[in-house]
């Protein structure tokens, strides 16, 4: 067996990995795979024995057997779907096809791994998995500060970032809302402190994120 380090593992200290598959031996082999290398890792045999399991706000990603007990690996792709549990996917089986390949990448698999499998290529998609986790991790929580910073912001407040963010100046945006520039320019100030942006550009950006469009304070 090829090792990695905990490096290539990108944060093993707190990043997990889930196992479901309903083979006891793929189970333990698979944990001793990724104990090897310092992941946390945590097996299940059934897809509603994972779900039972309370999931750590953490970096983590699944290894899901493509046929289960009751439930296809494919279906319960959907359902995690469906229930809006974001965890990235790689599947494994013994009886892999192309539309089935096909069917779980489009849905948002991070890879397909034949079995037997090199334990080199599992870790390398684990890798990549929860690093993607970390980053969709790290943007919901930017988005989240930004929202928080933009909802201390008064109704008038809103009113003239999202005019200036559409390219009008002071004195166009005193015309359109009715109030003196000089006000404009106070409330600038106020929306750019609660706002923590350094620059006009900085706002602009901020308000693409929030998906403010002119009319929409």
């Amino acid at each position: 067996m090829r090792s990695t380090s905990p490096r290539d593992m990108m944060g093993t200290d707190e990043s997990i990995v889930f196992v479901i598959d309903d083979d006891e031996s793929m189970r333990d082999a698979l944990k001793n795979l990724f104990r090897s290398v310092g992941l946390r890792v945590e097996v299940f045999p059934s897809a509603a024995e994972f779900l039972q399991h309370r999931l750590p706000d953490v970096p983590s990603c699944l290894i899901l057997d493509i046929r289960l007990p009751r439930v296809s690996g494919l279906d319960f792709q959907a359902d995690l779907a469906k229930a809006g549990i974001r965890i990235p996917i790689i599947f494994m089986t013994g009886h892999g096809d192309i539309p089935m390949t096909v069917r779980a990448m489009k849905a948002g698999a991070i890879d397909f791994l034949s079995k037997p499998f090199r334990d080199q290529d599992m870790l390398d998609a684990v890798a990549m998995a929860i690093e993607r986790d970390r980053q969709r991790r790290n943007e919901a929580k930017s988005l989240s500060d930004l929202q928080g910073r933009f909802e201390t912001l008064t109704q008038r407040e809103r009113e003239v970032m999202t005019l200036v963010t559409a390219g009008l100046m002071n004195k166009q945006v005193a015309g359109e809302i009715g109030i003196a520039e000089i006000t404009v320019k106070i409330h600038r100030g106020h929306i750019m402190r609660k706002m923590a942006a350094k620059s006009l550009a900085d706002l602009v950006r901020m308000a693409e994120t929030l998906g403010m469009r002119r009319g929409m304070p």
